[in-house]
C-alpha cells in the first residue's frame, strides 16, 4: 500500500515541480474520506535548500527519511541536467528501489535516477528538450521522447512540469484505484488522465532549409503542401534522376522525401488549428490530407492526439467545434 511518501531536494529544485508533489501527495484530504500520506520533504544538501526561484526551504529530514518511504520523488532542478549528485543521495535511491519502494522523477529529475543506474535497460520519459541528453548520458536508458510519463516498476519518469501530475495521479490510480485518483484530480481542478503525449506539445516550426542540393525542392515543397508529388517530379525539378535524388535527399535531411512533406503537412496544421477557425475539412485541403478523416489518421500518428483535442489544448473548448 501506497502511504509514506518522501521528495528528496538538492539545490536548485524547481518550486513547481516540487508542489506538484506536495499538492497531490502532502495534503489532508481525510474530511472527504480520501487518504492522508505520511509526506515529508527531505534534503541531500543539508538542513536550508536554494531553490530555483531565489527563495529558501528548510526541512529536518534528511536522506535517512528515503528508508521508510513507499514512494520516493525526485522533483526537476536547476542544472539538475548537468551536475553532480551527491553519492549518498544515489546510493539511497538505489536502496529504496532494492527494497521494492517506488522511485518517481519530475523532469530533469530524471538525471538523478540515471545517475543511480536506475534507468539502466528501462524505458524513460523526460522533457523532450533533455531527450537527446538524457540519451548521450545514459546510452542504456530507453528514451521515449514524445511520452507525458513512463511506468516501469518501481521506477516511474515523467515529462516537464504539468506530467508530473499526470504520473502522481497515474500512482495514485494503480495503487488505490480511479476513484481516489480522480477525486483527487477533480480537487485540484485538473483532468485524471490526459491524452495523447508530448509531441503536441514539442516547438518544431516550418524549417527553412539550409541544405545545400535539395534546397530549392524542398522551399517549393514547402509552398505546395496542398499538391501531391512524387519523387520523379521532385527529381526532375532538382535536375536529378530519381534514384540520385532520392539518396541526397535522405543525406541531407535524414529522411524520406514522402516523410519529410507529411511531417511538414501536420506542422501546417498544427500551426491553422492554433491560429485560425477554419473547419476541419478546409484545413485538411490547405494541408494536402485531402478530408478530416486522413487528417485525423496522420495527426493521430504523428502527434498521439486528434486534432480536436489539440485545438482545444491550445485555443480552449470553444474553438475545437
Amino acid at each position: 500500500m501506497l502511504t509514506n511518501v518522501a521528495a528528496v531536494l538538492m539545490d536548485g529544485v524547481h518550486p513547481f515541480e516540487l508542489g506538484v508533489v506536495c499538492e497531490v501527495f502532502g495534503l489532508d484530504r481525510s474530511d472527504e474520506g480520501l487518504p492522508v500520506y505520511d509526506f515529508a520533504v527531505a534534503s541531500a544538501e543539508g538542513p536550508t535548500l536554494r531553490t530555483h526561484a531565489g527563495f529558501t526551504i528548510s526541512t529536518p529530514y534528511g536522506l535517512d527519511r528515503l528508508d521508510e518511504a513507499d514512494l520516493v520523488v525526485v522533483p526537476a532542478g536547476e542544472s539538475y541536467v548537468r551536475r553532480i549528485y551527491p553519492a549518498d543521495l544515489l546510493e539511497a535511491l538505489r536502496r529504496a528501489a532494492d527494497r521494492g519502494a517506488r522511485v518517481l522523477s519530475v523532469c530533469s529529475g530524471v538525471f538523478v535516477l540515471g545517475a543511480a543506474g536506475l534507468l539502466d535497460g528501462r524505458r524513460c520519459a523526460v522533457h523532450w528538450r533533455h531527450s537527446d541528453e538524457l540519451s548521450r548520458q545514459y546510452p542504456r536508458a530507453m528514451v521515449e521522447p514524445d511520452v507525458l510519463y513512463v511506468d516501469e516498476d518501481p521506477v516511474i519518469t515523467s515529462a516537464g512540469t504539468a506530467a508530473g501530475i499526470d504520473a502522481c495521479l497515474h500512482i495514485v490510480r494503480k495503487e488505490q484505484g480511479p476513484e481516489v485518483a480522480n477525486r483527487i484530480a477533480r480537487r485540484m481542478v485538473v483532468p485524471p488522465h490526459r491524452d495523447g503525449g508530448q509531441a503536441q506539445y514539442v516547438e518544431r516550426p516550418l524549417p527553412r532549409s539550409q541544405c545545400d542540393t535539395v534546397g530549392e525542392v524542398l522551399a517549393w515543397m514547402e509552398r505546395h503542401l496542398d499538391e501531391e508529388v512524387t519523387v520523379e517530379q521532385l527529381a526532375a525539378r532538382a535536375h536529378m534522376s530519381p534514384r540520385t535524388f532520392a539518396r541526397r535527399f535522405q543525406q541531407e535531411t535524414g529522411t524520406t522525401p514522402y516523410r519529410w512533406i507529411l511531417r511538414q503537412r501536420v506542422l501546417l496544421a498544427q500551426r491553422l488549428l492554433e491560429a485560425t477557425d477554419e473547419t476541419m475539412d478546409a484545413i485538411a485541403w490547405r494541408t494536402g490530407f485531402g478530408t478530416a478523416a486522413t487528417l485525423r489518421h496522420q495527426f493521430v500518428r504523428a502527434l498521439g492526439t486528434t486534432p480536436q483535442a489539440y485545438r482545444r489544448t491550445f485555443r480552449g473548448p470553444e474553438a475545437a467545434a
